[in-house]
């Protein structure tokens, strides 16, 4: 039977890997892409739709298929004004989710991030935290939700500070040993091969997994 799996986010870290993995190997047949506009990669599995994510509503009749993948995010510097960014991890992966179970998929994976709480004061944990109970209440039949630490991988963007947190990760990882291991970094890599692995099981529930069991997942 065919399967058809959604990417919002695939041209980000995780989503571009991941997006490369559904697309190579065989456990999907088509991989339909939420983009601003139009990646300039071709595949026979691949479709690509244009949307505005500020009105997905008018896109629900053709976000149908059997795994949605939820990538998408941003950052304070290329996104400053709090309200966009709150809508770019929050709202629009919520809205998926509810168009998703309105169409009957039974799969949805989010990335969200290590610390994610609701009742945290720092807004990026908060936010992570608020939308990873948000979809809770959605009902969608198997939610799975991973909190990557520090996340390794070349960017399209430059990050200086970024660069140097990744040397500092090369010799603080070996340290966190045990109970600590959810703080090493993780390859983008890793988390969407993860994500890939999890999509093919039949499981029913929700899941949420820290970075160390992400790397065993992977």
């Amino acid at each position: 039977m065919a399967k058809k799996a959604i990417i919002a986010g695939a041209s980000g870290l995780i989503g571009s890997s991941l997006l490369n993995i559904l697309l190579r190997e065989p456990g999907f047949d088509e991989v339909l892409i939420l983009v601003r506009k139009e990646l300039s990669i071709e595949h026979s599995k691949l479709k690509q739709l244009v949307v505005d994510f500020d009105k997905l509503s008018a896109y629900s009749s053709s976000i149908t298929g059997d795994v949605i993948f939820s990538c998408l995010g941003s950052t304070r510097k290329k996104t400053p004004d709090l309200t966009i960014y709150r809508k770019i991890d929050h709202d629009y992966p919520l809205e998926i989710a509810n168009i998703g179970k309105q169409n009957g998929i039974k799969q949805y994976h989010l990335v969200s991030s290590m610390g994610a709480n609701a009742a945290s004061s720092n807004f990026y944990t908060k936010m992570k935290g608020e939308i990873e109970d948000d979809l809770k209440a959605v009902g969608i039949e198997s939610l799975f939700i991973y909190r990557p630490a520090l996340l390794i991988g070349e960017r399209k963007e430059r990050r200086p500070l970024e660069k140097t947190l990744f040397v500092l990760a090369k010799l603080i990882d070996p340290l966190l040993i045990g109970s600590l291991k959810k703080y090493r970094s993780i390859p983008a890599a890793t988390v969407a091969m993860a994500m890939y692995k999890q999509s093919l099981k039949k499981q029913e529930g929700i899941f949420i997994y820290p970075s160390d069991k992400i790397t065993e997942l992977s």
